[in-house]
């Protein structure tokens, strides 16, 4: 498929669809970069078209969360213990927080794939998601398409290394999760003052 396939499925594993980038990113390095002959500046090249498809995917994703999505959890999100307080203190963490932790998740395993629907949820504005998207997943598809280009056929060894990170990671996601339905259980009954589409 070549570096539209490339783009293709950096779109997918950025609009929640657990495809992932530690496989596609390391086999562009390799069949694309190195077997063609480009040399490793040619990884750069990877690099951008992965992180091409990482931004277009994940500004799929936020339109999902901007639009159905937040009225969605206005209108339902008491069944999945979401409550109007919540969104609200979601909107307010985004609005100080949210550049950096976009930038930031664009360099995690797991987390990565999951940031843009609560960023669109949040409506965080829509310039700095895409700037910081971009910017994040850059460095993190070159430095897998760098990986596959030097291990060659032995690409499968980089997601060896990467994959006991994962597992930390979920456990502090379920850790965050478990902390979030503890608080939940607090401010349930906060007063809201505005409603979904504010």
């Amino acid at each position: 498929m070549g570096w539209p396939g490339v783009v293709v499925l950096m779109a997918l594993e950025s609009a929640c669809i657990p495809i992932p980038s530690e496989v596609i990113m390391p086999l562009s390095g390799w069949m694309l970069v190195r077997d063609r002959g480009l040399g490793v500046e040619g990884t750069f090249i990877a690099g951008f078209y992965g992180a091409l498809g990482c931004t277009i995917g994940s500004l799929g994703a936020y339109a999902v969360g901007a639009n159905g999505g937040r009225k969605l959890l206005w209108r339902y999100g008491k069944f999945v213990l979401i409550s109007h307080h919540d969104l609200e203190l979601a909107d307010r963490w985004f609005q100080r927080y949210g550049d950096l932790a976009i930038f930031l998740s664009r360099l995690m395993p797991v987390v990565r794939t999951f940031i843009s629907f609560p960023a669109g949820v949040s409506r965080m504005h829509l310039g700095k998601f895409t700037l910081y998207t971009f910017a994040g997943s850059l460095p993190w598809c070159w430095a897998l398409a760098l990986g596959g280009y030097y291990l060659g056929e032995h690409w499968e060894q980089l997601r060896a290394v990467m994959r006991p990170f994962d597992i930390p990671i979920i456990l502090a996601i379920l850790a965050l999760a478990a902390l979030y339905v503890y608080r939940h259980l607090q401010n349930s009954r906060a007063p809201v003052r505005h409603g979904p589409d504010s």
